[in-house]
């Protein structure tokens, strides 16, 4: 087995320390070519389809990829902006305002992003990232709620790339955050500034992206977490049980999935009355096909169509400034220990040096 060649390196050059901020990822453009390779790759991680291999290779190659692409594609092509897809754009910003952020607070430190499925992968991130002269890499999936579908995948990608390194870099990892302080306030105040400016709802409607049943079964905190996010969310709001409910969406095949299902239950409150419904998306910290498509056009297609009269889609974090001052202090607390400061001047630092050889002497 050959391993990848490293990047060439200087005797004494300082060692830094780099931040590898991940999200799920999307195709390259919204056509069927493009969703093919894309859905290829995502629907083929055994993480995210936990069927017998041979089965599921066939019906993703015989069945899915024959027919899923073309019609995804339409559903990207509603959502696609001038910058592209907007959870790569979205994620790529928040890479940015969070260098930012932790340079501000005296950190210096390398920050990228890439994508568990697409470009920029892992891999080439983590390459970047070496050639940059990281020794210590932290990595921050974009997923709060900790689930094997997500998060453990992206591990599985850093595991993939770090097997055909010689030297690997530290590595830390970002398990979860679904109940730090700073993404509940971030939530928050993203709830707060909508209200401010449009008034309550009847309901608060909290839907996160589904898995299956199976997955809870079998150990995947995943649904638990999720329900802490909504309870601790709606606690900051000062809301009853009544003013608000947690679903899930995006459901895939005939299995069942986590319960209850964010369209139904629009159904079922629209025609029990409810006229005004609020829907955000805490499981996702940027907007993408599942927000901008399946939440802010269908639900809401399918709320209004069912009598109810009013539907207000609250965006995700995105590059929100508390967003931004969350996933820093997040960072800073994982960073501990890890030399991250922004070093002195090469005289003062001799000068320190010297100093501690002169009192090391009187002692």
């Amino acid at each position: 087995m050959s391993f990848r060649k490293e990047p060439s390196y200087t005797h004494g050059q300082p060692a830094k320390t780099g931040i590898l901020l991940c999200n799920l990822g999307t195709p390259e453009a919204p056509t069927a070519p493009a969703l093919r390779r894309y859905l290829a790759e995502f629907l083929g991680d055994a993480r995210v389809v936990e069927i017998p291999r041979p089965i599921w290779w066939l019906i993703l190659h015989g069945i899915i990829l024959r027919v899923r692409p073309k019609k995804s594609a339409a559903k990207y092509a509603s959502i696609w902006t001038p910058e592209g897809s907007p959870l790569k754009a979205w994620t790529e910003k928040q890479a940015k305002l969070l260098l930012g952020a932790l340079g501000e607070r005296g950190h210096r430190v390398e920050v990228r992003h890439a994508m568990r499925y697409g470009q920029p992968s892992v891999a080439s991130q983590l390459d970047a990232l070496k050639a940059a002269g990281c020794t210590r890499v932290l990595v921050l999936p974009a997923y709060p709620q900790y689930s094997g579908t997500t998060t453990a995948s992206v591990f599985d990608a850093v595991y993939g790339w770090a097997s055909k390194v010689r030297l690997i870099p530290e590595l830390r990892f970002v398990n979860r955050y679904h109940d730090q302080a700073g993404y509940i306030e971030a939530l928050k105040q993203r709830v707060q500034q909508h209200w401010l400016a449009h008034g309550r709802p009847d309901k608060l409607l909290m839907s996160f992206h589904g898995v299956p049943q199976r997955t809870l079964e079998m150990g995947d905190p995943y649904h638990c977490e999720c329900h802490k996010t909504g309870r601790l969310l709606a606690e900051a709001l000062g809301l009853s049980k009544d003013e608000y409910v947690v679903t899930f969406q995006s459901r895939f095949g005939k299995a069942k999935w986590l319960e209850p299902y964010t369209e139904p239950t629009l159904k079922a409150l629209a025609g029990q009355g409810v006229k005004r419904v609020d829907v955000i998306c805490p499981g996702f910290t940027s907007d993408c096909l599942e927000t901008l498509e399946e939440i802010a056009q269908e639900a809401r297609e399918t709320f209004l169509h069912a009598g109810g009269q009013e539907f207000h889609y609250l965006p995700c974090l995105n590059d929100s400034g508390p967003w931004i001052h969350a996933m820093a202090e997040l960072c800073e607390q994982h960073l501990a220990g890890w030399p991250t400061q922004q070093p002195q001047d090469a005289a003062a630092a001799e000068a320190q040096r010297r100093r501690a050889i002169e009192l090391g002497a009187k002692v």
